[in-house]
């Protein structure tokens, strides 16, 4: 029974993300009736929303390293207070600095808390079907925008926005607190198995300590592929409604463009995750990035929406279902006691390279006037992720960094 309880840290998880990731990434319908009720301009609500991306990124990082010390319930536990704290001031705030402190700092701080330490936690209780269980606990945060989003709207529409947040605060509180305590660490036995469904094998030296894991190559490796991987898609996600839009299309048939990535989504998460027990993790991640990168590049030839909607399944599907295999890697490579560390690590690099792409596609529209090298550019970015990804080392290299002596 023992053994069996990580599915239930699977479905723990999955819950979990959802309701946070619904709760932090529902602010953009949020933005028309913030803006028309209190006068703030939409680049200073949106304005929280940037502060938040870079405030998780790098708290996923120190709550990455505090899940290793203390484990991965208190962590979640203080992370669900903060989360329900911010969006309750964030929800009575009548000066546009108290609402982006709340929202960006509280609310985006809490939402690092969640990726690192329930991955890592997932990872520790399984040897078979690793890949598996890392994606369905994913499958919390692409569910998250077609739940939580869309009752969102209807809560605005019936009680005001101020209430409509006030009352995702609490019941956020409430649902993911209890959840908590069914998070629970593995036995040491079993989170130290070996991982026999992979191509790469761990090490025979794993380094404990987050100075020694900072200094391996793989670390390095697993960093690079992460950051190219996100920073050729962030781009073209952002910018491909505009695209569409340009080529013809309504603004309401645009923007079902991400519905039909995020539910794409959904699927390469199971598909990639079976995939990745079966064939090994790493071909199915080199796989996934020849994929992304091949249909960011389609986007250069299509004009009609029905085309779009096809690339978005295509690109749903492939940056979906590599993600979360990122996270097996990562075990593949480092013991269970720095798994936090390692994917605090990765997650605030990621963080940094989808920064990059909306802010990159814009400039590229203001300075050539469209989209064409964006997509080119996006497309070179998503081979370079799969041609790093080629680097990582074969099975049982050791993990200590020339010259260090293994902790």
């Amino acid at each position: 029974m023992e053994r069996h309880y990580g599915w239930v840290i699977v479905a723990t998880g999955a819950v979990i993300t959802c309701v946070a990731m619904g709760a932090m990434f529902a602010l953009p319908v949020y933005l028309q009736p913030m803006a028309d009720q209190t006068g703030w301009t939409r680049a200073g609500i949106s304005g929280a929303m940037t502060v938040g991306f870079i405030v998780m990124g790098v708290a996923g990082f120190l709550w990455g390293t505090l899940t290793d010390r203390i484990g991965a319930r208190p962590v979640v536990l203080i992370a669900a207070i903060m989360l329900g704290v911010g969006l309750f001031i964030a929800s009575r705030a009548t000066d546009l600095l108290v609402f982006q402190i709340a929202y960006g700092g509280l609310v985006g701080a809490s939402g690092g808390a969640f990726f690192a330490p329930l991955m890592a936690t997932t990872i520790g209780w399984f040897d078979k079907n690793r890949s598996l269980a890392v994606s369905l606990v994913s499958l919390g945060g692409g569910v998250a925008p077609m739940v939580i989003t869309p009752l969102a709207t209807v809560l605005i529409q019936t009680y005001g926005w101020r209430d409509a947040m006030m009352m995702t605060a609490i019941t956020a509180s409430v649902l993911i607190v209890p959840l908590s305590f069914l998070i629970r660490r593995a036995p040491d036995a079993l989170a130290a198995s070996p991982t026999p469904s992979s191509d790469v094998a761990p090490a025979e030296s794993q380094p404990t300590r987050m100075g020694a894991v900072f200094r391996t190559p793989q670390f390095f490796v697993l960093a690079g592929v992460f950051f190219f991987c996100c920073a050729a898609h962030s781009g073209p996600i952002f910018h491909t409604v505009s695209y569409a839009m340009l080529c013809g299309a309504s603004a309401i048939a645009a923007a079902s463009i991400y519905s039909v990535e995020g539910f794409a989504g959904l699927f390469g998460r199971v598909i990639f995750g079976v995939l990745g027990d079966k064939l090994g993790v790493k071909r199915v991640i080199i796989g996934g990035l020849v994929l992304q990168a091949a249909g960011i590049y389609t986007y250069i030839y299509v004009s009609e929406l029905s085309h779009f909607y096809a690339l978005a399944a295509v690109l749903g599907l492939a940056y979906g279902g590599v993600m979360p295999l990122y996270a097996v890697l990562a075990r593949d490579y480092f013991g269970p006691k720095v798994m936090g560390t390692v994917l605090g690590g990765i997650t605030m690099t990621s963080s940094i390279g989808m920064a990059f792409g909306p802010l990159g596609g814009g400039w590229i529209f203001d300075t050539f006037g469209d989209y064409h090298w964006l997509y080119v550019s996006s497309a070179v970015i998503g081979l370079a992720a799969a041609a790093l990804a080629l680097a990582f080392p074969p099975k049982n290299q050791d993990l200590a960094p020339t010259g260090a002596v293994p902790a």
